[in-house]
C-alpha cells in the first residue's frame, strides 16, 4: 500500500493534461479512506487516466463495500429513462445499488457497513441533468446517517453560463429540484457546497447539513476548454452537443424531436410535419436510445453539428420551431413545465413574446442568483 500510494501521489499529472481533477488528486483523500468503509457513488466518467475510479483504489486495497449508480448505470449503457435494478459488477464482484430503480435515494440498511461516501460523476451543468439530483438526494442520505461524503471535483463543460429562469417551488421535480437556473455556471464539487450551504437537504420542518468535503480540481478555470475523455450519458456524445444541450433540451418538452435514435443525438432537431430540408429518421440504437421518440418517421428539421453555440441558452429554436409548427396546441407536452421549472416559458413563447422579451423576465432571478452564487465559487470566473 505505501509504495503504490507514493507512486500515485504523483501520477495525477501523468494522467490529466491541463485541469487535473479531484479524483487523480489522490494523496488528497487517500490518507481520509485508508482503514475506512467505502461507498461509491460513480460510472463510466468516474476515470483516473485510461482505468474506472473503482479499478484504481482497488488496486490499492482501499475497503469498497459497494458501488451506488445513477441514470444509464455504472457503465453508462443504460437507455435514458430506463429503470435499472441492483446488480453485481461482473469485473470487480462488488454489489451495485441502483440510484435510478425502485429507489432513488439509499435506504440506511444501504450505507449501515459504510463509514464514507465518494462522488465522482462528470457533470454537464445544467439543472435538469439528473446526476445532481442523485448527488442531492445522497448527501441527505449522508446527512441523516451521518455519514461523510466527499466530491471529487471534475470540470463543468457548461461552467462559464448562468442563464435561464429559476426553478419555482410548484415545479420541483426530479430533473429540477433546486432554485437555480438552467444552466447554473458551477462545477458539480461547487454545487455540492451550496446545496448544504443553502440548507436544501431535508424537508421544510426538519433541515439537515451534509459533513461534506470537496477535492477541488487543480489548475482549472472554468472558461478553460473543456476535453470529455467519456462521453456523460449516452445521448451527449462530444463537447459540442454538451454545449448545446442547455438550449435543446427545452425540447423533449415538446412534440419535436432532438435527434435521439440518430448517431447525432442534440445535434438536431425536427419532425415528420415540418417541410424544412434537412431529414432524418430515428431507430432504435442499443446502448443509446431503445425506444426513441417518432422511432421509424421521417423528421424534417435541422442539423445543427456545425452550429456555434451562443452565450447563454439559445430560445430562437424553440421560438422558431413553435411557429413553424402547424398544430401550436400540441407542441408542448407537460414535461415540458419540469424542464423549464416555470409555467411561464411556456405561455411566453405561445403569447409570442420575443427571446429579448423573455430573458428580460429572467433577469432580476438572475442577479439574485449571482450573488448567492460568488459564496460558493472555488475556482477563477
Amino acid at each position: 500500500m505505501h509504495i503504490l500510494f507514493s507512486l500515485f501521489l504523483f501520477l495525477p499529472f501523468a494522467v490529466c493534461s491541463q485541469a487535473v481533477p479531484g479524483a487523480c488528486r489522490m494523496g488528497e483523500y487517500l490518507p481520509q479512506i485508508k482503514g475506512k468503509r467505502v461507498a461509491l457513488l460513480v460510472n463510466q466518467t468516474s476515470v483516473v487516466g485510461n482505468q474506472l475510479l473503482p479499478d484504481t483504489l482497488l488496486k490499492l486495497k482501499v475497503d469498497i463495500k459497494k458501488i451506488f449508480s445513477p441514470e444509464h448505470g455504472f457503465r453508462g449503457d443504460i437507455p435514458d429513462g430506463d429503470f435499472i435494478g441492483n446488480s453485481v459488477d461482473k469485473k470487480t464482484g462488488l454489489p451495485i445499488i441502483s440510484l435510478y430503480g425502485k429507489q432513488r435515494k439509499p435506504e440506511a440498511a444501504d450505507l449501515e457497513d459504510v463509514d464514507v461516501v465518494l462522488f465522482d460523476i462528470q457533470d454537464a451543468g445544467v439543472r435538469f441533468y439528473t446526476y445532481i439530483s442523485t448527488m442531492h438526494l445522497m448527501m441527505e442520505a449522508c446527512a441523516a446517517l451521518h455519514k461523510k461524503m466527499i466530491v471529487l471535483d471534475r470540470p463543468n463543460p457548461n461552467a462559464h453560463l448562468v442563464d435561464g429562469p429559476i426553478l419555482q417551488e410548484d415545479c420541483k421535480s426530479f430533473v429540477g429540484m433546486h432554485p437555480i437556473p438552467i444552466a447554473y455556471g458551477l462545477t458539480i464539487g461547487e454545487l455540492a457546497t451550496m446545496i448544504n450551504g443553502e440548507n436544501w437537504l431535508g424537508d421544510k420542518t426538519e433541515k439537515q447539513t451534509c459533513e461534506l468535503e470537496v477535492i477541488a480540481l487543480q489548475n482549472y478555470s472554468r472558461r478553460m476548454p473543456c476535453h470529455l475523455p467519456v462521453k456523460p450519458s449516452p445521448n451527449l456524445p462530444n463537447v459540442h452537443a454538451v454545449a448545446l444541450y442547455p438550449s435543446l433540451c427545452l425540447f423533449e418538452g415538446t412534440v419535436i424531436s432532438v435527434g435521439r435514435g440518430t448517431a447525432f443525438p442534440f445535434e438536431c432537431i425536427g419532425h415528420p410535419s415540418l417541410k424544412l430540408n434537412f431529414e432524418f429518421t430515428p431507430k432504435s440504437i442499443p446502448d443509446m436510445s431503445k425506444n426513441p421518440p417518432l422511432s421509424g418517421k421521417l423528421c424534417r428539421g435541422e442539423d445543427l453539428r456545425k452550429a456555434v453555440p451562443k452565450e447563454g441558452i439559445d430560445l430562437s429554436y424553440i421560438i422558431r420551431f413553435y411557429k413553424l409548427f402547424p398544430e401550436k396546441d400540441k407542441f408542448f407536452i407537460p414535461y415540458f413545465k419540469k424542464l423549464a421549472g416555470t409555467e411561464e416559458l411556456q405561455k411566453q413563447i405561445e403569447k409570442g413574446l420575443s427571446e429579448k422579451q423573455i430573458k428580460a423576465a429572467w433577469k432580476k432571478g438572475l442577479e439574485e442568483y449571482k450573488v448567492m452564487r460568488k459564496k460558493y465559487l472555488l475556482y477563477n470566473e
